[in-house]
């Protein structure tokens, strides 16, 4: 089938009230669980990458990896750039076979951030890419993403972001946030918000900082020696309120990573006297596949490749 784009992906998602997972991946073990998931769930997924994924895999390394997995699995997948903010970066990646690029001016003033994302969607379409923008600010920190405040994303400034810029899809803050530790009481997330945008703007909207941080995910990598404590993620329930408010694109990072984690520590504690990547890396994969599977449920996009 090859890469499909964003906009090819999330439009049909938009249309049937459903949403697609995002799932980063810095090698080919956490891209083949995330890809072998869609396959086996018959869901359609974007595999993106962080601009630090790029510097620490190369680009030419990513791209050739997920059309590789791509053209073997048959899925709707599509190749994307997260929190793009270098303006070399994402030029890189248009050029060298992303499907999708988001560019993140959500740190910038208003107009700088529609002057900066106009540029990138002009740039983009001319060939053939979608374009994510963000609109408000989460907190946290994740690779090159970092911010203390969050900003909710006001309705009337998403209309006019959308109208002057042309973006394919808007990431937009309802209270969510980057890494392990996103609350430290109980979640509130304005889910009302989600629905006054989408009914302004009837356009696919993007949820980031969405990962849940699995109870059992996180207690196995403490009991194996992770200095987890604290960590809290976005509840499962809140997801599917915001997929049913108009979410249609659902990042998950930090999960994949703990997930991925805990069972290496696990495993390298079962088996010390392994000397094969291999006997390690198998049920870490295993397990990654497992959420990216759970995840897909959970949004509704399984059965729609």
């Amino acid at each position: 089938m090859g890469l499909l784009t964003g906009k090819q992906i999330l439009d049909r998602a938009n249309e049937g009230y459903y949403a697609v997972g995002a799932f980063n991946f810095v090698n080919m073990e956490v891209l083949k669980a995330i890809t072998s998931a869609a396959a086996e769930e018959k869901s359609p997924a974007l595999i993106a990458c962080s601009e630090g994924a790029i510097k620490y895999a190369g680009i030419k390394n990513l791209v050739a990896m997920a059309k590789a997995e791509a053209d073997a699995t048959g899925m709707p997948l599509c190749l994307h750039l997260d929190h793009g903010k270098e303006f070399d970066v994402i030029m890189q990646c248009i050029r060298n076979g992303f499907t999708s690029v988001m560019i993140d001016g959500s740190d910038l003033p208003l107009e700088e951030n529609i002057a900066i994302t106009r540029k990138i969607v002009e740039i983009a379409h001319a060939a053939g890419v979608s374009v994510e923008g963000e609109l408000g600010k989460l907190s946290g920190i994740e690779d090159n993403v970092q911010s203390r405040e969050s900003i909710l994303t006001d309705p009337d400034e998403a209309e006019r972001f959308v109208k002057e810029t042309g973006v394919d899809s808007l990431a937009i803050a309802i209270g969510t946030a980057h890494g392990p530790k996103k609350f430290k009481g109980e979640p509130i997330l304005e889910i009302p918000l989600v629905a006054t945008i989408k009914k302004r703007l009837n356009m696919p909207l993007v949820l980031h900082g969405a990962s849940s941080v699995p109870g059992e995910v996180l207690e196995k990598g403490i009991k194996y020696g992770a200095k987890w404590e604290g960590s809290k993620g976005v509840p499962e329930d809140s997801l599917v309120e915001a997929v049913k408010g108009g979410i249609n694109k659902v990042n998950v990072d930090t999960d994949l990573r703990m997930t991925f984690i805990s069972s290496l520590r696990k495993v390298m504690a079962e088996k010390p006297e392994s000397v094969d990547l291999r006997d390690l890396f198998k049920p870490c994969m295993a397990d990654v596949k497992e959420v990216v599977k759970h995840k897909m449920r959970l949004l509704g996009s399984s059965g729609k490749a």
